[in-house]
């Protein structure tokens, strides 16, 4: 994400957790923001909007059928975790949300004073 973005990724470090991959799309009308979260089911999916902050985070089960051990892995951490500042030209109050198969799609619209 480019320093002029109006979502910005901030570092923390608090539990160890998978980063998902995440698009950023901005128009006129503000964002649309698509993550990937593969394995997370939507009982397990969190999204948090608070003072400015965007918190994605998914829980994914990593548990093998009974009798069967893996000898690799991909993947070993059992949670996705993106944090992100928004802009204060955005409306987090009127962030819209889509899950489906594995993949986020958030649309948060510009406040009405950054409207062009």
């Amino acid at each position: 994400m480019s320093e002029n973005s109006p979502v910005k990724k901030q570092n923390t470090r608090d539990e160890a957790a998978l980063l998902p991959p995440v698009d950023v799309v901005e128009d006129a009308s503000g964002i649309t923001l698509y993550a990937d979260l593969p394995g997370v089911p939507r009982d397990k999916l969190q999204l948090q909007v608070e003072a400015g902050t965007l918190t994605i985070e998914g829980e994914i089960d990593l548990a093998m059928p009974g009798g069967i051990e893996s000898s690799h892995a991909e993947v070993s951490l059992p949670r996705y975790r993106r944090v992100f500042s928004l802009s204060k030209e955005l409306d987090s109050s009127m962030v819209g949300a889509e899950f489906s198969q594995g993949v986020l799609k958030l649309t948060i619209p510009k406040a009405e004073h950054a409207q062009p």
